[in-house]
């Protein structure tokens, strides 16, 4: 597989937002285009978890991305949740990969039953249709008997359902080695190259 060139990125409520920020820098780092969306109960988390606030306004929030890695060579652009005009839109012009990240049990419920109610639910919606890769990182625990029969129909469709459980075998020292191993993995989805953490095996002669 090709690595993905275009990724529909969107950040929903649930906790994980560091996730969500350090895959944004590392699609960039990469050279990526990254179409973001983002819920308004995710504008609440990034405030909560990173002290990060994003503005209402898709422009604004572009704005501020783009002046926060601007010395990244990818390109963003930032749409709301009602603009029906985005090429996310449409699977006429889609992107190469959807990633939901982190992804609320409500958000994985609409994409499972076919809502398309706001742009990142029609996004995903597209990405099925089209037959292109779509990854959820839900970040929930427990799961309910409804979590998991959301998560197996979308499975069975195809849907990488790719949950924000770190692992431990690399010794991680910081939480950010802890968050980098997901978005490690986030990224080898993608095929998109990286040195985030050391491969399972690369220590050894």
């Amino acid at each position: 597989m090709n690595p993905a060139q275009t990724i529909t990125l969107a950040f929903t409520g649930a906790s994980g937002m560091p996730y969500a920020m350090r895959l944004l820098e590392s699609l960039l780092a990469a050279d990526k285009t990254v179409y973001l969306l983002y819920s308004q109960a995710a504008q609440i988390v990034a405030q909560q978890e990173m002290g990060l606030t994003l503005p209402s306004s898709s422009r604004e929030v572009q704005h501020l991305l783009r002046e926060q890695h601007q010395h990244l060579p990818g390109k963003l652009l930032v749409f709301g949740r009602d603009e029906w005009f985005a090429p996310i839109a449409s699977g006429t012009s889609v992107a190469d990969a959807m990633v939901v990240c982190p992804c609320t049990m409500g958000t994985l419920a609409a994409i499972a039953a076919g809502m398309s109610d706001n742009l990142i639910e029609r996004a995903a919606d597209v990405s099925l249709k089209e037959q292109r890769k779509l990854i959820l990182v839900p970040r929930e625990t427990p799961f309910s008997a409804i979590h998991l029969e959301n998560m197996l129909k979308l499975a069975r469709l195809g849907t990488v359902i790719l949950p924000a459980n770190p692992g431990f075998y690399h010794h991680p020292a910081s939480v950010q080695d802890l968050v980098d191993f997901v978005v490690a993995r986030i990224l080898d989805q993608l095929n998109i190259p990286h040195q985030l953490m050391q491969r399972w095996g690369e220590s050894l002669p």
